[in-house]
C-alpha cells in the first residue's frame, strides 16, 4: 500500500470511529492473515474472532495456503481496511463474511458454519 493510500484510509478510519480505537485489543495485537490481503491483491471477506485465546483471522475467504500466512498488527489491519473496524464487537467465537469489499458484513456464530 503506498503513502497516500495509508493517509487516506488512517483518515477514513478516524472518521468511523471519531478517532477513538474500537476494538478491546491493542492496535498492536498480532492477527492472523494472508500476503495476498497485506499486498493489496485480495480484499478481507472473512474474519473470524477464535474462541481458543481470542485471537483475529483475517482471510480472503479461499483456501488457505499456509505458505502464504503472515503475523500483522490489529492496527495495520484496520489501516488496509478500515470496514474491519465495524467488527470490534464481533464476539469471541464468531465470524464475520462479506461477498465483496464493499458488501456489508454478515455475523454468525463460528461454529454454526460450515
Amino acid at each position: 500500500m503506498n503513502f497516500l493510500a495509508k493517509i487516506f484510509n488512517r483518515a477514513k478510519s478516524d472518521v468511523r470511529t471519531g478517532g477513538v480505537w474500537p476494538f478491546s485489543s491493542p492496535k498492536n495485537e498480532a492477527t492472523f492473515t494472508v500476503r495476498q490481503i497485506v499486498n493489496g491483491e485480495k480484499p478481507i471477506l472473512l474474519v473470524e474472532h477464535d474462541e481458543d485465546e481470542g485471537g483475529w483471522q483475517f482471510l480472503t475467504g479461499e483456501p488457505l495456503d499456509m505458505s502464504d500466512a503472515m503475523i500483522v498488527g490489529l492496527g495495520e489491519i484496520a489501516e488496509m481496511d478500515p470496514s474491519v473496524l465495524e467488527l470490534a464487537d464481533l464476539p469471541i467465537g464468531w465470524r464475520a463474511t462479506r461477498e465483496a469489499l464493499t458488501g456489508s458484513w454478515l455475523r454468525e456464530k463460528a461454529d454454526l458454519c460450515t
